[in-house]
C-alpha cells in the first residue's frame, strides 16, 4: 500500500491555532484603577484585607454559628456549585473530544434468500453446491471487529474549545466565590437587624407602658379639677400611638427570623431557640482593612467571573474560524469473521482498514462567516460587560465607603444625644426625689431617654450594616 505523502503537510499544520490569543482584559480596553479610593477616611487602612471570615471581626459567636451553618446549607451556593460541577464535567469532555474515538463490535447474520446461491456451508460440511437447495438459499456470517477514528485538530477548533471551557470553568468557580460574598452579608445584615428590631420592640414595649402611666396620672389630674379633658385626650393619642409602633417592630422582628432560618437552608422557626436570647447589635472594629482599587478587582469575584467569560468568547473566535478550514480525519477497522464461528479466532481471517479523510466545506455561501461575527460581537459584549463589573465595581466600593464613614459620624450624634436624654432624666429624677417635678414630668423625660436610646441603636446597626456592605463591596466573605 502506498502511503499518502499528501498528508505530510496537512499534519504539520496540526501545531497552527487560528483565532485570536487572549492577552488579558487590558487588550479588550478596560478602564485602568485608580491608585487609591477617593472616598476612603482615616478609618479606612490601605492594608490588605483577609479574603475569608470577615464576620469574625464582629465578634458575636452566635452570628458565626449562622455564618457557618449559611454557607454550609444555603440553597443559592448549593446551586452555584452545582453549575460549578457542570463546568467542570464540560472540561472533562472537551479533553476527551480532542482524543481517539473507539468502538468495538460483535455480529452475527444469518441470511435466506429464496433462488439466490449464497455459497454457504452444508451442515455436513461440504460446499454449498453439494447441498440442498435450502442450504444453497442461506449464509451464516459471524464478525467480530474493533474500529477507531481521530480527527487532527489542525487548526486548532479543539484546542480554542478546550480554553474556552478552562476559561468557563474559571467563572463558574467565581459565580461560586460570588455567591458566598452575596450569601454572608445577608446573613450579617439580617442578623443585625434582628437584633435591632430586638431591642427596638422591648424599648418601645417600655416606652408605651410609660405614655400609658402619663395617661392614667393625666386622668386623675383631670378627676381632681387639675386637668382639662382636652389633656386627657392627647395623652389617649400618644398611648395609642406608642402601642401603635409596636406592632411593625414585632413583625419585622419575625421577619429576619424567617429569613436567618431559609438563609441557612431551615424551615421558618428552626432557630427560634437559638436567636431567643437578648444580644446586643455587634459593631465593626475601629480600623476598616480595604487595600486598594487593583487589588479589589483581582479580588471580587463577579469582576473574576466577568474577565473569564471574555477570555471564554476571545476563545469561542477561534473555533469559529476554524470550522472555515479543512478537516482532516483518519478512520482505522480491524476485524475477523466468515461463515463459520471458528473464523472469528483465525488469524488468517483478519481483515484491516485505515482510511484517511480530508474534508472541506469551502462553499458555504457565508454561514462560517457569519458564524465568525456572532462570535467577535459576543466578544465585544463580554469586553463590555468587563468594564461594566470593572467600574460597579469601584462604584460599589467607593459608595460604600462614603456611606460607612458618615454612618460612623451619625452614630457619635446620636450619642450624644442619648447622653443628654441621660442627662435630663437624671436631673429630673432629682428634682422628682426632691418633690419639685411631678411623676408626669419625670415618666416623660423618661420616654425622651428611651427615644433616644432606640435612636442609638438603630445608628448602631445602620452603621454595622453599612460595614457589612462594606466587606461585600470589596469582595470579602469566601475562601
Amino acid at each position: 500500500m502506498r502511503f499518502p505523502f499528501w498528508l505530510v503537510p496537512m499534519t504539520l499544520l496540526a501545531g497552527c491555532t487560528v483565532g485570536p490569543d487572549y492577552r488579558g482584559p487590558v487588550s479588550a480596553g478596560a478602564a485602568t484603577p485608580p491608585a487609591a479610593f477617593a472616598r476612603a477616611d482615616r478609618e479606612a487602612v490601605p492594608q490588605a484585607p483577609a479574603a475569608a471570615a470577615w464576620w469574625t471581626a464582629l465578634g458575636d459567636p452566635v452570628l458565626d454559628e449562622l455564618e457557618r451553618r449559611a454557607l454550609a446549607g444555603s440553597p443559592s451556593v448549593a446551586i452555584a456549585q452545582a453549575r460549578l460541577n457542570q463546568a467542570r464535567a464540560s472540561l472533562g469532555l472537551e479533553r476527551a473530544n480532542s482524543l481517539p474515538k473507539a468502538n468495538a463490535s460483535a455480529v452475527y447474520v444469518h441470511a435466506r434468500v429464496p433462488g439466490v446461491d449464497l455459497g454457504s456451508s452444508n451442515q455436513d460440511g461440504g460446499t454449498a453446491g453439494g447441498g440442498s437447495g435450502e442450504d444453497q438459499e442461506s449464509l451464516n456470517f459471524y464478525n467480530v471487529g474493533f474500529d477507531a477514528s481521530w480527527e487532527i485538530d489542525l487548526f486548532g477548533g479543539q484546542r480554542r474549545n478546550l480554553e474556552a471551557a478552562r476559561a468557563s470553568l474559571g467563572a463558574a468557580e467565581a459565580n461560586l466565590a460570588d455567591a458566598r460574598v452575596s450569601l454572608a452579608a445577608e446573613v450579617a445584615q439580617a442578623y443585625v437587624a434582628l437584633r435591632d428590631r430586638q431591642h427596638r420592640l422591648a424599648l418601645a414595649r417600655e416606652s408605651a407602658e410609660k405614655q400609658r402611666a402619663i395617661y392614667e396620672l393625666t386622668a386623675q389630674r383631670r378627676d381632681r379639677g387639675a386637668a382639662s379633658t382636652l389633656d386627657v385626650e392627647r395623652q389617649r393619642s400618644q398611648v395609642e400611638q406608642s402601642n401603635a409602633a409596636v406592632l411593625p417592630l414585632g413583625a419585622e422582628y419575625d421577619a429576619y427570623r424567617n429569613a436567618l432560618a431559609t438563609l441557612t437552608g431551615e424551615v421558618p422557626g428552626a432557630l427560634d431557640d437559638l436567636l431567643a436570647a437578648p444580644a446586643a447589635v455587634p459593631l465593626p472594629p475601629a480600623e476598616v482593612a480595604v487595600g486598594d482599587p487593583a487589588a479589589l478587582l483581582q479580588r471580587r469575584p463577579d469582576v473574576r467571573a466577568a474577565e473569564r467569560q471574555l477570555a471564554a468568547s476571545t476563545a469561542k473566535i477561534g473555533v469559529a474560524k476554524a470550522a472555515a478550514f479543512p478537516r482532516l480525519s483518519f478512520l482505522g477497522l480491524i476485524g475477523l469473521g466468515g461463515t463459520s464461528i471458528g473464523d472469528v479466532v483465525d488469524p488468517d481471517k483478519l481483515a484491516a482498514v485505515a482510511v484517511p479523510q480530508l474534508s472541506w466545506n469551502f462553499l458555504d455561501f457565508g454561514r462560517n462567516a457569519a458564524r465568525v461575527g456572532q462570535a467577535e460581537g459576543a466578544r465585544d459584549e463580554a469586553a463590555a460587560q468587563y468594564r461594566s463589573a470593572v467600574l460597579a465595581a469601584l462604584r460599589d466600593a467607593e459608595d460604600a465607603l462614603s456611606r460607612y464613614g458618615a454612618r460612623r459620624q451619625a452614630v457619635v450624634t446620636a450619642a450624644r444625644s442619648k447622653a443628654s436624654a441621660d442627662t435630663s432624666a437624671a436631673l429630673v429624677r432629682q428634682r422628682f426625689d426632691a418633690g419639685t417635678a411631678t411623676r408626669i414630668e419625670l415618666l416623660d423625660t423618661e420616654r425622651q431617654r428611651i427615644s433616644a436610646d432606640q435612636a442609638l441603636i438603630q445608628a448602631k446597626a445602620q452603621m454595622t450594616t453599612d460595614f457589612i456592605a462594606l466587606e461585600k463591596a470589596l469582595g470579602l466573605g469566601w475562601e
